[in-house]
């Protein structure tokens, strides 16, 4: 990563017969690539977590009665109540690290494809959460967390200082966020889940800065379009990822429950 970062002033004689407004647009172009596929992945995201909402969830009576008036149908029951549930909740995951893997022997359209499919099973697993929150909660904390993430990452785009020293505070506050969660498994505390939500809050929102100002500084003139391609992708699955965590650590604090 380091050596994409870097690639461009290590290789500054061959950028050197480019002007400062070529480079400029190829920035601007190259940010934009990677918002716009960001945004398709929230735009996959949330039609497969209603999508599976309108298929799992019913007002007309069955067995598998939930709150509201609301009921389960058979499909939502074997999602919500079987141990299928383990593979929609970790197949995210799994698929997420396989991307990281394997995208450079991918071309740039299989890459895209994969995200897209990631996105749309985050989706699936993010459905659960219309059971436990207000539709109208979610959407308020979707417009809140979504102006917060387009500040933060203005500021990471514009700002003058290096942000990798607080990137790396922030990166290990992830790992220490994940163990406090575990714990919390076994533990139950609504005290204990309050912090995380807030210290989560507090993290993702740290990262969406810097990983926005690791991305812009990866943009190298010279690239192919594989490898621009390439970063593009990358870029705007960890700006996918900074803006999903802090939306459910969001909706943690300020999501009315049902």
């Amino acid at each position: 990563m380091a050596d994409l970062r870097n690639l461009q002033s290590r290789m500054g004689a061959g950028a050197g017969t480019r002007t400062g407004a070529d480079v400029d647009q190829g920035l601007r172009s190259y940010m934009l690539r990677v918002y716009n596929i960001m945004a398709l992945g929230l735009a996959l995201t949330g039609f497969a977590a209603l999508g599976t909402l309108m298929v799992t969830v019913s007002d007309q009576p069955t067995q598998y009665a939930i709150h509201g008036g609301l009921y389960l149908t058979q499909a939502g029951a074997v999602l919500y109540g079987s141990p299928l549930r383990w593979v929609v909740m970790f197949a995210p995951l799994a698929m997420v690290f396989w991307l990281g893997f394997r995208i450079q022997n991918m071309s740039v359209t299989k890459a895209q494809t994969v995200f897209g499919v990631y996105a749309a099973l985050m989706g699936l697993s993010l459905s659960s959460i219309f059971l436990v929150f207000t539709g109208e909660s979610i959407v308020q904390t979707f417009f809140i967390s979504a102006t917060a993430f387009g500040a933060l990452s203005l500021y990471g785009y514009s700002t003058k200082r290096d942000l990798s020293p607080v990137g790396s505070f922030l990166i290990m506050g992830v790992f220490g966020l994940f163990i406090a969660m575990i714990v919390n498994i076994f533990l139950q505390s609504s005290a204990l889940a309050f912090a995380i939500s807030a210290i989560g809050v507090v993290i993702f929102a740290g990262l969406t800065a810097y990983d926005t100002q690791q991305i812009k500084e990866m943009y190298y003139e010279g690239d192919s379009d594989t490898v621009a391609g390439h970063k593009a992708v990358m870029g705007a699955l960890r700006l996918y990822l900074d803006f999903i965590n802090l939306f459910m650590f969001m909706l943690q604090l300020l999501g009315n429950r049902r």
